[in-house]
């Protein structure tokens, strides 16, 4: 069965090139979303197998759309990778409090994007 995948990401350039390199580099299917709210709206929609979800968002930012999927019964068994800038000991803590898969960094390595999540999730490629 082909794994689904939501990237969830206010930059068009982050969201089409993580959806150009998980579709090259693995058989699943990538949907993408430009704000919290079209990501919430899709991951209701769509049930993907994972979400990488952005931290930083205008009006509603990552964690408010991490809180919302997770409050929603709909949605709140979905694992959800936050995709962040700011890897400071400090946000790292804060993350450690969180329910999600993992915290990867940006910029992200493309080429290894898609074995980076499938090792997080221990999904085989």
């Amino acid at each position: 069965m082909t794994k689904k995948i939501l990237v969830i990401d206010d930059e068009s350039d982050i969201r089409e090139v993580a959806k150009l390199c998980l579709e090259i580099n693995s058989n699943w299917e990538v949907i993408t979303a430009d704000s919290g709210e079209s990501g919430v709206a899709a991951a209701t929609t769509e049930q993907p197998d994972a979400i990488l979800l952005d931290v930083m968002m205008p009006d509603m930012d990552g964690l408010a759309t991490l809180t919302r999927l997770q409050n929603d019964g709909n949605t709140q068994d979905i694992p959800v990778i936050l995709l962040t800038a700011k890897v400071q000991a400090t946000q790292e803590y804060r993350y450690q409090n969180l329910r999600i898969a993992a915290v990867l960094a940006k910029p992200f390595d493309p080429v290894n994007l898609a074995a980076q999540i499938a090792q997080i999730l221990n999904w085989k490629l």
